[in-house]
């Protein structure tokens, strides 16, 4: 009987040992690996935000109910800068993590350079993530620099009449049996002009509050109003979005930004690099990564965001990029980022020429007006010859008040040098350029931007001229 136990136990040993003497440890191929622990990205953006009109981010005029949802869920940017308040200029930066002279957008529909530019399209793409897009189509040419995977849903025309979407295409791309990651970049066409869509009704004008930069009119109380009902629709947008993560089960495994690109279409807004149009928002959730409910007031721009998403996929930094990787910030919100911010403005198409550039830290702000001696211009709301335009009304009403006509100066003539203490004064509206106190101040900032000109290529002034038609975007 003894001797039957002793052969079991040796044929046991035995098997033991050829298993782990059999056993071989895995090792991993080289490029990315095929690992669930890569989370999807789904980005979605704003067109012509003001984002504090956002209850997460002070706004009184509506509860944006879905946004702040993700705020309490995400880590909310204090410090969010577009380096040029226009539309394809700021995708175009998203895209490339290139500043506006770097990639050749840095007039409103002017295109990339198109010799070996890349995009995140490239560089996500070499980390094994299908990038694609649907909504506003700015910014997605030449498909050389920007193949995207086109997908229908949401409205790719930003002054169509409607904004109808459906999400079946976006089910289909995200429920897709693919290895790969995703990365989806959904852009909506609100509260971009014209305002003909939401439900204006749900606001009163009487008792909403404008920004204190605006003149104060009927008419204008009336048009925000229908700028709020766009605002509404695209909290929803970003609530209906949401849904469809969690009921396809990506939720937990995706990451979800928000982004309010640059600021409205009213004046002192989108078209110049004061905070109403400069100033933009982001909210990151990522489950498991970054702390709920976390605020940062780390300096990031949107050149920073193509880096970051480079960096999370498992990329190396890209070499040659004005952008870098924020990471460090999304999982310590006290981490700084930037030290200083950069903003361009160059006025062609939009109007006449009237170039300037900016540099701010958190605390201060400078901006050069290159070409202070001639009146600023935008077609679009400050034509003479409409005569029953807000704008117009402004300026009758500036010629019997002392307080409207220092607001419409401020935005038609401006001084060359403009020097703003923005964390007490977040509307810039008492420039401390010519007090002595900040002489030394405004001298500082002024060197850190021309130098940052000079390492861009720009040629300030001269650069807002009228380029050849055939170097135009085909983009509308």
């Amino acid at each position: 009987m003894k001797l039957k136990y002793v052969l079991i136990n040796v044929v046991l040993i035995g098997s033991v040992l050829t298993c782990i003497l059999s056993f071989k440890p895995s090792v991993d191929t080289p490029g990315p690996k095929k690992s669930p622990s890569r989370p999807n990205i789904v980005i979605i953006m704003a067109d012509d935000l003001d984002s504090r009109q956002l209850s997460c981010y002070g706004g009184k005029n509506l509860q944006t109910k879905n946004i702040d949802s993700l705020a309490t869920e995400g880590m909310k940017f204090d410090q969010m800068i577009c380096s040029e308040a226009m539309c394809v200029p700021t995708r175009a930066s998203l895209f490339t993590g290139l500043y506006p002279m770097h990639h050749g957008s840095f007039q409103n529909h002017k295109p990339v350079y198109n010799t070996g530019l890349k995009s995140v399209c490239q560089y996500l793409g070499e980390q094994k993530y299908t990038v694609a897009l649907t909504g506003k189509d700015h910014s997605t040419k030449p498909v050389s620099v920007f193949p995207f995977q086109i997908i229908k849903g949401f409205e790719p025309n930003c002054v169509a009449k409607t904004d109808d979407y459906e999400l079946d295409d976006i089910r289909n791309f995200i429920t897709k049996k693919d290895a790969n990651p995703f990365c989806l970049f959904i852009m909506s066409i609100n509260p971009h002009a014209p305002w003909t869509m939401g439900d204006p009704s749900e606001f009163d004008p009487a008792k909403i509050t404008l920004p204190p930069h605006m003149v104060d009119t009927k008419d204008v109380r009336a048009l925000y109003c229908k700028y709020l009902a766009e605002v509404r629709r695209l909290d929803n947008q970003v609530g209906d979005i949401r849904k469809l993560l969690k009921q396809t089960h990506q939720d937990e495994n995706t990451i979800f930004i928000f982004l309010g690109e640059q600021g409205p279409q009213f004046p002192g807004g989108k078209w110049t690099l004061w905070d109403n149009g400069q100033k933009s928002s982001m909210i990151v959730r990522w489950p498991g990564k970054v702390q709920a409910g976390a605020k940062t007031d780390a300096l990031v721009q949107y050149e920073d965001i193509t880096p970051t998403l480079i960096d999370i996929a498992g990329g190396k930094p890209i070499k040659g990029l004005d952008g870098s990787s924020f990471l460090s910030v999304l999982a310590d919100k006290d981490k700084p980022h930037r030290t200083a911010a950069f903003g361009i403005h160059d006025n062609i198409p939009e109007g006449t020429p009237y170039p300037i550039r900016s540099v701010r830290d958190t605390h201060y702000k400078l901006l050069m007006n290159l070409a202070s001696n001639t009146p600023y211009y935008i077609k679009y709301m400050m034509n003479p010859d409409n005569k029953g335009s807000y704008w117009n009304h402004w300026v009758e009403k500036a010629k019997t008040s002392a307080e409207t006509k220092k607001l419409v100066d401020r935005i038609t003539t401006r001084p060359a040098l403009e020097f703003y203490d923005i964390q007490k004064d977040p509307y810039e509206l008492n420039n401390l350029a010519a007090d002595k106190t900040y002489g030394k101040l405004v001298k500082q900032y002024e060197t850190k931007l021309k130098a940052w000109m000079k390492e861009q290529g720009d040629e300030g002034a001269a650069g807002d001229r009228v380029y050849q038609k055939e170097n135009r975007a085909a983009e509308h």
